[in-house]
């Protein structure tokens, strides 16, 4: 009885506000100007009166370019949140949110339309889907800039937790530059720079909004760390200016491509150290040199140990490798190492993983086949995503303990 009069409430609630929202009023905020441009339909919000908050004006602003994103199967079904990006349908999800999904579409303004995929970025969970709008008038979210947060700011997310559509949550930025590397069945995912806010992020918010005061984007919600399963106060968002930057690319039809020195390495340990007569006891490994890459080039040899890069201590190969796509193709870094018992620093200029992408992903392909010839199905793919959607995961990854032989 409890659950069904909170129910009843949350609907009746919900009707109060969207009928604010159609009259352009919410609280004390007013839609005071609705304008179309080459870039879409923009909603300028301002406070008009004492009760308003920067919640309702951000809210008001910012709903309107967010919508839910559905996949199914034939035996599963699942979803999460996207952020429009254009008039042309190009909206912006998590890689993860429609990896493996026979069908997709999305919920917009009560309806829903088809959606096709027009490509990934498996490395660095980001997507780009397309949908016919046809008559319908969409609002592209506004882009603000995200190398301009500082911790403390306030945010807002945007999405659909547990189903929950145009649900929004505020807090403020916890951290920035948070790195994290999860390990899935399709490969490492590499979150690099991320932001970090106690603003909920929960299952189905992956793919959605984070907000600035202004209700512009600044980060897509991605991730939540909880060992209750659900959120806990620590929640992730990829920067918007970089999630812009792969969708550009998506959209243009180019590959996505990141930082890469040519390395393979393994995590040194206390362990392994006193084992191998290494001089010290924690860094990256250097297993093996590629080639013709940016770390041969620089003269970094197997049996290095990578201690540091730019003056930033590193602990294992993942950090390394979070370390190197932090950065950008072209930018000169300073590494040091151990070579014996003698350090060593050398400056690499970081070059582009395409070519690794290509093999990652014919290893990938193989891999794949192997399962297919094994006879797993589709629907068995689609099970693993629902659990990921809708179950413990939430549309986020679980981090597992340091992996060897990585490369970068």
């Amino acid at each position: 009885m409890v659950l069904l009069g909170l129910g009843g409430g949350i609907v009746g609630a919900l009707a109060v506000v969207f009928a604010l929202m159609g009259l352009g009023i919410i609280g004390g905020t007013q839609v005071i100007e609705t304008t179309n441009s080459s870039a879409g339909q923009t909603i300028n919000i301002t406070a008009s009166g004492e009760d308003a908050t920067v919640a309702q004006a951000a809210a008001a602003k910012a709903l309107p370019s967010v919508v839910v994103v559905n996949v199914s199967s034939s035996s599963a079904t699942g979803l999460g949140s996207g952020v429009i990006y254009d008039t042309d349908g190009n909206i912006i999800t998590n890689n993860h949110v429609i990896d493996g999904a026979t069908s997709v579409s999305v919920t917009y303004d009560g309806k829903s339309y088809d959606a096709s995929v027009v490509g990934t970025d498996a490395s660095s969970d980001l997507a780009v889907i397309h949908v016919d709008w046809g008559d319908t008038q969409v609002t592209p979210m506004e882009i603000a800039d995200s190398d301009k947060l500082v911790v403390g700011d306030w945010v807002m997310t945007v999405g659909s937790p547990f189903g929950l559509d145009q649900s929004v949550s505020a807090g403020i930025v916890s951290s920035l530059a948070r790195n994290q590397m999860m390990k899935s069945a399709s490969g490492n995912t590499l979150y690099t720079n991320l932001i970090q806010t106690d603003a909920a992020i929960n299952p189905g918010n992956s793919g959605g909004a984070l907000v600035n005061s202004e209700g512009k984007l600044v980060g897509i919600c991605t991730l939540f760390s909880s060992d209750t399963e659900s959120f806990a106060g620590i929640g992730f968002a990829i920067p918007s200016n970089y999630a812009k930057d792969v969708a550009d690319k998506i959209i243009a039809g180019e590959t996505v491509t990141h930082a890469y020195i040519g390395l393979s390495m393994s995590t040194v340990t206390a362990q392994n150290a006193k084992a191998n007569d290494l001089s010290v006891t924690s860094g990256a490994y250097v297993a093996k040199v590629t080639d013709g890459g940016p770390a041969a080039a620089a003269g970094i040899q197997v049996g290095d140990v990578i201690t540091k890069v730019n003056g930033e201590d590193i602990q294992s190969a993942d950090g390394m490798i979070l370390n190197v796509r932090s950065h950008k193709i072209g930018e000169t870094v300073t590494v040091t190492l151990m070579r014996g018992d003698e350090e060593k620093t050398v400056t690499v200029t970081l070059g582009s993983d395409e070519n690794l992408q290509k093999e990652q992903s014919d290893s990938n392909s193989q891999q794949r086949q192997k399962r297919d010839s094994d006879g797993s199905s589709d629907d068995d793919v689609m099970r693993e995503i629902y659990d990921y959607l809708n179950n413990n995961r939430g549309g986020s990854y679980e981090s597992d303990g340091a992996s060897v032989d990585n490369a970068a």
